[in-house]
């Protein structure tokens, strides 16, 4: 909780602070390979593309209300992440603040805090502790895997097409996003 206190403005009440969760995942030519249903005896054939063509979905998360924020972009860096620190800023009420939990990465510039959302970083090699990882494993399974793209346009429609699923769905997002420590 000292750390959350010390993350966002001195005059803003705890009771005003939202948690969100923050991660990117890509999707592309080299995606996930799942299990799958398939007749008893025989095995199922799976094609792995070569390709190298991607995507990534910039996704945040509110336990809380299942509300969420992703971008769908070409790579990552620290202008894509200010785009997407600005989503998250559009997306949380008048009068509220959001601490957005993310992971070290290099693109998570403190500098890229804005009025309404300040970032605070998980302690490094602590990926259980950020529930966007198990948000990414859940579309993965379900939407984006054993699949073989097209292209770069037909990646960007997968992803998109399967982050409006997910996000239609706020109890799944709170579902798999809500922990017990997360209160303030």
């Amino acid at each position: 909780m000292s750390h959350v206190k010390q993350a966002i403005p001195k005059e803003m009440d705890l009771k005003q602070v939202d948690i969100w969760f923050q991660d990117e995942t890509r999707i592309g030519q080299q995606g996930s390979v799942t299990r799958v249903w398939h007749y008893c005896g025989k095995r199922p054939r799976v094609i792995r593309q070569q390709q190298f063509e991607s995507a990534y979905i910039f996704g945040a998360f509110n336990p809380k209300t299942g509300d969420s924020v992703g971008l769908v972009l070409p790579y990552v860096n620290k202008q894509t992440m200010q785009l997407h620190m600005q989503e998250i800023s559009h997306a949380v009420p008048e009068g509220r603040h959001a601490v957005v939990v993310m992971d070290g990465a290099l693109w998570h510039q403190p500098s890229l805090n804005l009025h309404n959302v300040t970032m605070l970083k998980l302690p490094p090699y602590s990926p259980e502790l950020n529930p966007s990882e198990q948000v990414w494993s859940y579309l993965k399974q379900h939407w984006l895997s054993n699949r073989c793209f097209d292209g770069y346009e037909a990646i960007v429609n997968a992803a998109c097409k399967a982050w409006n699923r997910l996000c239609s769905k706020p109890e799944l997002i709170q579902s798999i996003t809500s922990r017990d420590w997360i209160g303030l």
